[in-house]
């Protein structure tokens, strides 16, 4: 049977790829103080309410909740440079530049793509064992609107690419750390920033309180929706502006993606030449991915690949994203529908090991890529339509879903403290309601308490590692004005 060019080929097997490639992503030079291994979640889910919030009472034994404002750095402490560096050996050379040049742009940037590095630091510190499907990249701005399959607009966690059961106040940790840096970057006073930083973490602690008294379905279900973020904004000009906003999301299609990514040639649609951050993919890699496509395929469910057959392959390219990602291999595919108007955007992300694997007892999933689908799966309230995995050329791990799935991002660069105080809660609420799908929600809700002990102690911790990322932005730029490393700001 002959296979027409433009149209993709279907197969309904997985594909099993030989061994997954797994670069060398964290490599510890120093050894690792850690507490006792972390302790996988048990069946004691079914047990009795009160057992279980016994059980993680109990493990203010292990790790007190005032223990957890303390940071002191390790004296074996690995150079942050170097764990960047080491991140980067398996990565396109030709794009690290970008991403040191986007990290060294300020110590939030640096955050968001140190996840490495305060995977490391956290792992020295002691835990409470209470384990959670983590995001193990919850920055403040890994947050945002996003559409549902029923293109309802949901507020949610939006980047999967370090998830991995682990601490679920490490990521409390982290949010609240990012807290703490942008609430500085926008010069709010000390106290403010402490603010803050305790707001982020009380509103964890009061979600997972409410949702640890609440059934399994209407957990499993637990959303926030847009509108939750309206009673955020205080004055009215604000909130007329915010509605506006939100109206915009709510409309919000692929066309701006369509005319910011594509251009027509020659009576066909193709995806635009941008040098460094969006080049077409040469033949080798286009034959690639049209190659792959079924095997991604076959990991969606029924109705989902019947849906995805009603497309066909148009072009595709190599495409420069986030922070933490760049020098990863990432091409987005342009497919059309119905007609050349009808056209859907995948993003192809590549997979590496969690930077929390070094740290942590192995997980449930030997490739990357499933992995990532998995924990998103399990973290977001409702998922995208294509999401899926597949093993790629030389063994890479892959997994796809749509570009610009995000509708809203919040703009915390010169947010007044109230602003960003509110924007920490609405995190904080996000984080509690997609770790208490995994994780036994009434044994960290047991161990968190009424009082505001653990909040407190988070915020402390957050302020000093604030301080601790400082220094490690500096070390950055130090290195670049070195020439250790190249950076290309500004890309």
């Amino acid at each position: 049977m002959t296979t027409r060019p433009d149209t993709i080929h279907r197969s309904d097997t997985i594909h099993r790829a030989g061994p997954v490639h797994r670069p060398d992503t964290v490599h510890r030079t120093a050894p690792v103080h850690r507490a006792d291994p972390v302790q996988r979640a048990e069946p004691a889910h079914r047990a009795d309410p009160a057992a279980r919030a016994e059980r993680g009472k109990a493990a203010r034994k292990r790790v007190s909740r005032s223990a957890h404002a303390v940071w002191i750095p390790a004296v074996d402490r690995p150079d942050p440079v170097g764990v960047l560096e080491r991140q980067g050996r398996d990565r396109l050379p030709e794009l690290l530049p970008v991403r040191y040049g986007r990290m060294a742009a300020s110590p939030l940037a640096f955050l968001r793509g140190a996840a490495a590095v305060m995977a490391a630091d956290l792992a020295a510190q002691p835990h409470t064992g209470l384990t959670v499907q983590l995001c193990g990249d919850a920055h403040l701005l890994n947050f945002g609107l996003h559409a549902s399959p029923e293109r309802t607009l949901l507020f949610d966690l939006g980047d999967f690419d370090e998830t991995f059961p682990g601490p679920f106040e490490w990521d409390v940790k982290r949010l609240a750390t990012s807290v703490a840096v942008a609430a500085r970057e926008n010069d709010h006073s000390e106290a403010k920033v402490h603010h803050a930083a305790v707001e982020a973490s009380a509103a964890y602690r009061l979600a997972m309180r409410r949702l640890a008294r609440r059934g399994e379905l209407d957990v499993w279900y637990e959303r926030i929706d847009a509108d939750s973020l309206l009673p955020l904004v205080r004055s009215a000009r604000h909130r007329r502006r915010a509605e506006s906003s939100l109206t915009r999301a709510c409309r919000r299609t692929s066309l701006p993606a369509l005319a910011k990514l594509t251009e027509v040639v020659d009576g066909r649609r193709r995806i635009i030449h941008d040098p460094l951050l969006l080049e077409p993919a040469g033949a080798p890699d286009a034959a690639a991915l049209r190659k792959v496509f079924s095997d991604y395929r076959s990991t969606l469910t029924e109705e989902r690949r019947l849906l995805l057959d009603r497309y066909r392959f148009v072009d595709a390219a190599r495409k420069v994203v986030g922070v933490g990602s760049v020098g990863t291999r990432c091409f987005v595919v342009l497919l059309a529908g119905r007609d050349a108007d009808d056209l859907l955007f995948l993003q192809v992300k590549e997979a590496h090991k969690s930077v929390l694997e070094d740290h942590l007892p192995s997980g449930p999933y030997d490739h990357p890529g499933h992995r990532v689908v998995a924990g998103q799966r399990l973290l977001q309230a409702a998922g995208d339509l294509f999401l899926g995995w597949m093993s790629g050329p030389q063994g890479r791990a892959f997994y796809w879903r749509q570009l610009r799935e995000t509708k809203g991002r919040a703009d915390v660069a010169g947010m007044s403290p109230a602003d960003l105080t509110a924007y920490a809660r609405l995190c904080g609420t996000a984080l509690a309601r997609a770790h208490a799908r995994s994780g036994d929600r009434i044994a960290i809700a047991g161990y968190l308490g009424g009082a505001d002990t653990f909040e407190r102690a988070v915020a402390d911790f957050a302020l000093a590692y604030a301080g601790q990322t400082a220094h490690d932005h500096q070390s950055l730029g130090a290195a670049v004005a070195a020439g250790v490393v190249t950076a290309d700001p500004g890309v």
